[in-house]
């Protein structure tokens, strides 16, 4: 007779003589994007002792594994760069964030704000989330900037290059390509609005564009396009 085979023929188990078995411990929980699900759900974080068994019993330790992420729903395990990935609240937040600083940095840069790139500019931040944005709050916003800045319209502004990449530079690895090029696009579409680029506005375009990491010659290209009637 067959180890593993009974005399009518069919299969039984036979117990393992050696193996080895994980006790988990809880280090952490919170909230991320499940792979998996394909969306926010609650997690634990895990480490665990590793252990020799012999006929199922532990008897022999064998090191430390983990840290993994365990999903509360699934409960599959992930790595713990699994973490690196914001949510989807988070994403959406960030991609708000992201369009209305643009935005601004358009407008402060492409001289006195004139009524139709404060349309496009607040129908663009309203279409990211900031459903109660006006033209006349971004229009004093971009007043508050050059006042605490102390300089004048159209002027480059080191500060506004920073909150650029501030707020860009998190986003851009959670972004297809399409998506990082749509809000250069937006940022494009504002600042030629009341008219043609100016070297200022150029100048902070590009600079969206290296915080999204699109190279140089794309960036020339997706402006040279906004320019272009559809």
């Amino acid at each position: 007779m067959l180890p593993g085979w009974g005399r009518n023929g069919r299969s039984v188990q036979v117990p393992r003589i050696l193996g080895t078995r994980t006790a988990w411990s809880t280090v952490g929980d919170g909230e991320f994007f499940c792979p998996g699900c394909g969306g926010d759900r609650n997690y634990q974080r895990l480490t665990g002792r590793r252990r020799f068994t012999l006929l199922g019993v532990p008897v022999l330790p064998r090191g430390e594994t983990g840290p993994v992420v365990e999903c509360a729903a699934c409960h599959r395990h992930y790595g713990a760069d699994v973490l690196d990935h914001p949510t989807t609240t988070r994403f959406s937040a960030m991609l708000r964030d992201a369009v209305h600083t643009v935005a601004l940095a358009v407008l402060a840069t492409g001289g006195a704000c004139a009524r139709t790139s404060l349309e496009t500019a607040a129908s663009a931040v309203r279409s990211a989330g900031f459903d109660d944005c006006t033209e006349d709050q971004l229009g004093a916003l971009v007043e508050a900037l050059a006042a605490d800045t102390g300089r004048l319209f159209g002027e480059p502004c080191a500060s506004l290059a920073i909150e650029l990449h501030e707020a860009l530079d998190p986003l851009a690895p959670h972004l297809a390509p399409t998506g990082r090029e749509a809000i250069l696009l937006q940022g494009a579409r504002i600042a030629l609005a009341d008219g043609p680029y100016t070297p200022a506005e150029r100048d902070v375009l590009a600079t969206v564009g290296a915080a999204l990491t699109i190279c140089s010659d794309d960036v020339t290209r997706l402006l040279a396009t906004a320019r272009t009637p559809s």
